[in-house]
């Protein structure tokens, strides 16, 4: 959400190399902030919901990442010089960077906890307070500090202004939110017993350590891409203008994770319910409905949405990436619901192994085809096809191991028909800019929608109006 965002100001007050650098700096906080969790968030999900004494969990879980999160936190600063010549990253980016990942790891548990017993306000407030602080900040430094130390160059916000650290403040900003959402969330350590079960931990980790290969994997997928280009010496230029036009695409990714955030706990809380399995397959139905008609909408109209959030016309060589991506981060979310079989069946190690088979496409791609000189834009091919390969990979798995009565034939074609329209829609040069042909296209897709649902949207529409 703060990406999506702070976009548009990133693009205005960075060149293309610094915009690079954030990038390829939140790219390594993404592996970490993984590292940091090990798992432990989805085993607190499915131990929480299964074990009578539920205190204990908490207690056991809560201890395990503070203890884990201080380690790290310790250690890292003893060699962040270190960290700083091997990355190549300046120290004091490393220093606010290991704070942000060392905080961020002290609330999973407190944010787990207000899932897992519904509370999705308090969850909310907190979060969207996250990002209303972030964003305050860094329109506060990029934007106004600049003017109000010119303004009064004796003054206060002189001693705090420095030329040239745009990518400092960015750092700065997430450190301050992230550290205002530990002390407002800090009490819940207060509320715990601080018993250590050895015993359920190590269940826990049992459970918990596959999901942690996953999301290394799922980290790969997601955003080595920045970082095998700039091993690959693309310049920096490029992986700017593809890591603010990449940003286009988390239309879908916003979409994809409200739902995820809403639907793991779901998953877990209905799993003994005698027609669990046929809840799910309504379910992932209506989020193909829906993440149909957002990727088309989204594609259709990418030369409207670039204006403001990408509002720098240098960044737009890259915009041909966009279709993909959108369609890559809606393969991932068909994927986020057809994964659900192993996490009941306590096999989530098979998630791992999916997820290693996408991120070994990600990489064997990434590598052939920047070495073929397709740049940023084999990045983007590299992605659809990791996700397109796990999502494959796991509805034929788990047909086998947990059935689920999914109507492909009706996915196939919400799918197929918001892919063969997005084509039309941008790839056509007389139709790129022509909005009527894109309008009608849109409602002739609501239509199909309305035509196939018609029955369960007026049931929904009865319901109401009782």
């Amino acid at each position: 959400m703060i990406s999506f965002l702070l976009n548009p100001l990133y693009v205005d007050q960075l060149p293309k190399q610094e915009f690079a650098d954030v990038s390829i700096v939140f790219a390594w906080l993404v592996f970490f902030n993984v590292i940091l969790s090990y798992g432990m968030e989805t085993a607190f999900f499915r131990f929480y919901n299964t074990e009578s004494d539920k205190q204990r969990v908490i207690s056991t879980a809560t201890v395990s990442l503070f203890w884990s999160s201080l380690l790290f936190l310790l250690l890292s600063l003893i060699y962040r010089n270190t960290l700083s010549d091997w990355s190549g990253i300046k120290v004091e980016y490393i220093t606010y960077t290991l704070w942000i990942l060392a905080l961020d790891a002290l609330v999973i548990l407190p944010f787990s906890k207000l899932r897992a017993t519904q509370r999705p306000i308090v969850y909310a407030v907190i979060k969207i307070g996250n990002v209303m602080l972030n964003m305050f900040l860094n329109l506060f430094f990029l934007l106004l500090l600049p003017r109000l130390a010119q303004m009064d160059s004796e003054g206060f916000f002189n001693t705090i202004y420095y030329e040239n650290f745009q990518v400092g403040y960015i750092f700065i900003s997430n450190l301050i939110a992230s550290l205002l959402t530990f002390v407002v969330l800090s009490p819940d350590y207060l509320k715990i017993s601080w018993k250590f079960d050895f015993k359920l931990w190590k269940r826990m980790m049992q459970y918990g350590l596959p999901i942690l290969i996953a999301g290394v994997a799922f980290a790969i997928n997601e955003h080595f891409d920045k970082i095998l280009l700039d091993w690959m010496k693309v310049s920096k230029s490029d992986i700017g203008a593809y890591s603010a036009c990449y940003k286009i695409g988390m239309f879908m990714v916003l979409f994809r994770t409200a739902y995820t955030l809403g639907i793991e706990p779901f998953f877990f809380s209905h799993a003994a319910n005698e027609n669990a399995q046929q809840t799910y397959a309504t379910i992932t139905k209506y989020f193909v409905i829906f993440g149909s008609f957002i990727s088309f909408f989204v594609i259709a109209f990418i030369d409207l949405l670039k204006l403001p959030l990408v509002p720098e016309g240098s960044y737009w060589v890259a915009i041909k990436v966009v279709p993909l991506i959108v369609l890559a981060n809606f393969f991932l979310g068909i994927y986020t619901n057809l994964s659900v079989w192993y996490k009941l069946i306590d096999k989530t190690r098979i998630g791992a192994y999916i997820s290693i088979v996408g991120a070994l496409v990600t990489l064997v791609l990434n590598y052939v085809l920047i070495k073929q000189g397709l740049s940023y834009y084999g990045s983007a091919i590299a992605t659809i096809a990791a996700y397109g390969t796990m999502m494959v990979i796991s509805y034929q798995m788990g047909q086998k191991q947990y059935p689920i009565p999914y109507d492909i034939t009706t996915l196939l074609k919400y799918l197929s028909l918001s892919i063969v329209f997005s084509a039309i829609s941008f790839y056509i040069p007389s139709l790129r800019e022509n909005y009527g042909v894109k309008i009608l296209l849109l409602a002739l897709f609501l239509y199909f929608i309305y035509r196939n649902e018609k029955e369960t949207l007026l049931r929904i529409v009865k319901r109401k109006t009782k």
